[in-house]
């Protein structure tokens, strides 16, 4: 189990998700389309009803797949299972991709390149960016950088570590469904309402886990420890999710920036509350603070990890 984990966190490192691999959200994603159109063609199925079956179809069917693969593969060659659950526990991580989709929009961003950074920004955010001035993308950047670091590495490594590559599957599965459908609009409010409500569940304890990972960070990069423990403390319940405004808060507090406030959402702007309030706009220079920030903390988190996994399921 050990040597199956170190290879998928080299692989998350070195290769990340590149767009024409097969992955697994991508399944995910359109097995959440397909299920969706079949549940809202049925007139007498409460959407609410509708969104728990679609929970429990993509978590659960995700969770068998994953099963059903890992126990054909050790079946035909043992070693082949080994491999199967390498490549799951790989394409539940997303740290290497992250940092490639946030190095994208900091490059055109530290040459004053506004046009293409709002271009590539809006390629991993919700907001709109057309209309964001240089300030504006670095605040962007960071509060997702922060905010991913839970979804896409912390959390997915939690469940991967304390249940396998078929837990980190199913949180993947959660995570995509969450991205999908949980919105609080018309459309998507009754549907998704399990998803949402499940994905605030599973990521509950992980982004406690992310805040305190940024503190520790802190302390080896030279951050303001203090001002991120201050900070989670104070502003992360001002944040509308109770679990993303954990690792913001932190990073901010670290930083030394504000993140949070007003942004512009479908051309509406949506009033949110500032983390850290009384912090500076971030700067240039906060931009790659917050890449050492991030680097540390999934350091951290993969040193954690891997002596869990030696602690629970051995070296082998």
């Amino acid at each position: 189990m050990l040597s199956a984990f170190v290879l998928a966190l080299a692989m998350d490192i070195f290769i990340g998700d590149p767009p024409s691999w097969p992955h697994m959200v991508r399944v995910m994603g359109r097995a959440v389309s397909f299920l969706e159109r079949k549940i809202r063609a049925l007139p007498r199925l409460s959407l609410r009803v509708g969104g728990v079956v679609l929970v429990a179809a993509v978590v659960g069917g995700s969770a068998l797949a994953a099963g059903v693969l890992v126990f054909l593969a050790q079946a035909l060659w043992p070693p082949l299972a080994w491999l199967s659950a390498a490549l799951l526990t790989w394409q539940c991580l997303a740290a290497g991709q992250l940092w490639r989709e946030a190095r994208a929009v900091a490059l055109p961003l530290a040459r004053d390149d506004l046009p293409l950074a709002r271009q590539r920004l809006g390629m991993i955010v919700g907001r709109d960016t057309a209309g964001l001035d240089g300030a504006g993308v670095r605040r962007a950047l960071i509060e997702t950088m922060a905010e991913n670091l839970n979804d896409g590495v912390i959390a997915p490594l939690f469940y991967l570590t304390l249940l396998g590559p078929l837990g980190g599957v199913a949180y993947k599965a959660v995570n995509t469904l969450d991205s999908m459908v949980g919105y609080k609009n018309q459309r998507y409010a009754q549907l998704g309402w399990a998803a949402a409500r499940l994905d605030d569940l599973a990521g509950w304890l992980p982004a406690r886990l992310s805040a305190l990972l940024m503190v520790a960070a802190a302390c080896l990069t030279g951050l303001d420890a203090a001002g991120a423990w201050q900070c989670l403390r104070r502003d992360h319940a001002a944040h509308a999710s109770p679990n993303a405004g954990w690792p913001e808060a932190a990073c901010a507090g670290a930083l030394g920036v504000r993140l949070g406030g007003p942004s512009r959402y479908g051309g509406e702007i949506k009033e949110k509350p500032w983390l850290n309030p009384s912090g500076r706009q971030a700067r240039q220079i906060d931009v790659g603070a917050a890449f050492r920030l991030l680097a540390a903390s999934c350091g951290l988190a993969g040193l954690l990890s891997l002596a869990v996994v030696a602690l629970l399921w051995g070296v082998a």
